[in-house]
């Protein structure tokens, strides 16, 4: 197993990240997150010996094989059959096949395996990539988002791969749902420090925020505590009298830890500007055909209505047409075929990667902000940029210094400044974290208009998509229906091929029923636990308000020296601290208990899926 001791690492003397200890269990996958810089990947560096650290060490088995997922392409070889052979042994040149297998879950054909890496784009010399790391069978995977360009066939495949993975896997990813999938623990990195707890990505906030809630309401009792002590010792240590319990204070005082604030981390957190719109219809697409190539059309005969409210996703493999069909829409491409008809009070906002790629890098962020809508005062254009994150300074930043993730923020703001009321979406959560993703879904659901977005992100499209159209087949057709819909009744023809498609079993009604009563009997089961944790909150609640009722009584009573009643108030306020200590053990068995249960009845209710 492998061992992280007292790891410290600093970058032009910048603390990263400070006394990491991890040990990694056999057959443990770990979902690692934290804010982008935070020192995800410097950590992946370090364990296999790309980076250097300041301080601790790491204890990694003899003969034990770690791969990792490298974002860096470099090729040697003229076809990807070779590259890929590149990391058999000489025994396994033979099994090629295996290495087939995982090429074609990939997407690749077996006319690809002929051509040259270089030839494809750069999602597919990723796949490349992925492809040799897993061909080597290490005994544990360091995958750095390997969902990044990937399309849904290909997500799910890898999906199925790291759950049959016979190893230790820590995955990096911004898709939550593909991490809570196929992780059995998840691990952050949060104020420079590491922690780990099993379950996923909603355990792990949810323990952590009980955590950060125990620790601030400990920091605010000792603060009063030492407020009062510092009254106290004020007011009584220049009489003779009560000298001597004014220097007892200080003693007290003295041995009193310094418990520091915690340090909060800024969140994304915005509405999109909804332009009013009397439309019911804000868009109808009629017979909609394209291509670049004479004959050759990307989608022919494609026709739907999106009424306002409603959000359409663009689904399918990469390549297929998702992002021109998106540009197609924004007027962007000239119109070969069909209508798009918009209704008269329609006003479209566009977020998509060829936008992104025209930001100005000479500009700062005010300014790009600025070319979005005119007459907008300076205080408004940097209340922008203080939602997108760029607070202050920040805001005058210059483009051409900014991360991938930090200029998707800027062409959100840009977005947001415009009124609108449809909005044109593709792939917006690509570098952007988690918390910023769970923004960008309730802005999209907290939204009036119409949203039309391109996403391989299932957890969005589950949230979000209320129609589909779906790439597929050499063309694209509408599916007035959710994504799971989707897959129970068509589903993708690679799975389908491949005998995994998703299709239910059973028919809607015995469905519903099933699910009906799953429902019912987890609201039974969890009701007592609910009861039991309210109770215990109002308890606690009710015990420190009667507690500190007796701290201002025992000041009065040593304030006038009755001995008497400051031993009665004493036991009194430790008793009550006993019977506090006794809730909060029982409101966290309760909390615990309550978590392993729902957390079962989940798994319940995704079996029927």
């Amino acid at each position: 197993m492998i061992q992280l001791i007292n790891l410290s690492k600093s970058f032009g003397g910048q603390r990263v990240f400070k006394n990491l200890n991890l040990q990694i269990i056999p057959n443990q996958k770990i979902g690692l997150i934290g804010r982008n810089g935070s020192g995800k990947s410097t950590l992946f560096k370090i364990i296999v010996g790309e980076d250097s650290y300041d301080e601790g060490s790491i204890k990694i088995p003899k003969n034990y094989k770690i791969g990792i997922l490298s974002q860096h392409i470099s090729f040697s070889e003229k076809t990807v059959r070779e590259e890929c052979s590149l990391v058999l042994s000489e025994e396994e040149q033979y099994n090629f096949y295996k290495v087939e297998k995982i090429l074609f879950g990939l997407g690749f054909s077996w006319e690809d395996l002929e051509r040259d890496p270089l030839s494809f784009s750069g999602g597919f010399q990723i796949r490349i990539n992925l492809a040799k790391v897993l061909a080597t069978q290490p005994h544990m995977l360091l995958l750095d988002e390997p969902t990044n360009y990937l399309d849904l066939p290909s997500l799910r495949w890898l999906k199925k791969f790291i759950k049959e993975f016979k190893g230790e896997v820590i995955l990096i990813t911004h898709d939550r749902e593909f991490m809570d999938s196929v992780t059995t623990h998840t691990m952050g990195i949060q104020r420079k420090g590491l922690q780990i707890y099993e379950g996923g990505t909603k355990k792990y906030y949810e323990t952590l925020a009980l955590i950060d809630e125990t620790y601030e309401k400990t920091r605010a009792n000792q603060e009063k505590k030492r407020k009062e002590l510092e009254d106290f010792i004020a007011r009584n240590r220049a009489r003779a009298s009560t000298a001597a319990l004014a220097q007892a204070r200080v003693k007290a005082l003295e041995k009193m830890d310094d418990m520091e604030s915690l340090e909060s981390e800024a969140d994304l957190s915005f509405r999109f500007n909804y332009k009013e719109t009397p439309a019911k219809i804000t868009l109808k697409a009629e017979d909609l055909g394209f291509g670049y190539k004479k004959n050759e059309l990307l989608f022919d005969g494609l026709s739907f209505n999106l009424e306002s409210g409603k959000t359409l996703a663009i689904i399918g493999k990469n390549g297929k047409g998702k992002s021109t069909l998106l540009n197609y829409i924004a007027n962007e491409l000239p119109h070969d075929k069909g209508d798009i008809v918009l209704h008269p009070s329609t006003v479209l906002a566009h977020f998509g990667q060829t936008n992104i790629e025209r930001l100005n890098p000479k500009n700062t962020i005010v300014d790009e902000i600025n070319t979005a809508v005119k007459n907008m005062s300076i205080s408004q254009i940097r209340s922008i940029c203080g939602t997108m994150m760029f607070s202050g300074d920040s805001a005058d930043k210059k483009i051409e210094v900014l991360s991938g993730g930090e200029r998707s923020r800027v062409m959100l703001g840009k977005i947001i400044a415009t009124p609108a009321n449809l909005l044109l979406l593709d792939e917006p959560t690509n570098h952007l974290d988690m918390q910023s993703i769970d923004s960008l879904c309730d802005a999209i659901e907290n939204f009036d208009g119409a949203t039309i977005m391109v996403t391989h992100s299932e957890m969005l499209l589950r949230r979000l998509a209320d129609c589909l159209v779906i790439f597929r087949r050499g063309g694209a057709e509408y599916f007035d229906g959710s994504y799971d819909e989707f897959l129970q009744k068509i589903g993708w023809e690679d799975e389908e091929d491949s005998g995994a498609k998703v299709k239910s079993k059973k028919s809607t009604k015995e469905y519903k029923k099933q699910r009906s009563n799953l429902i019912k009997q987890r609201s039974k089961e969890s009701s007592p636990l609910k009861k039991e944790i309210s109770s215990c909150e109002e308890k606690i609640i009710s015990l420190e308000e009667e507690i500190d009722k007796k701290n201002s009584e025992l000041e009065e009573a040593s304030n006038r020296r009755d001995n008497s009643a400051i031993m009665e108030l004493s036991q009194e306020i430790g008793k009550i601290n006993i019977e506090i200590e006794s809730l909060f053990e029982r409101l966290e068995n309760s909390t615990q208990e309550l978590d392993i249960m729902l957390e079962s009845y989940e798994k319940k209710l995704n079996e029927l899926e």
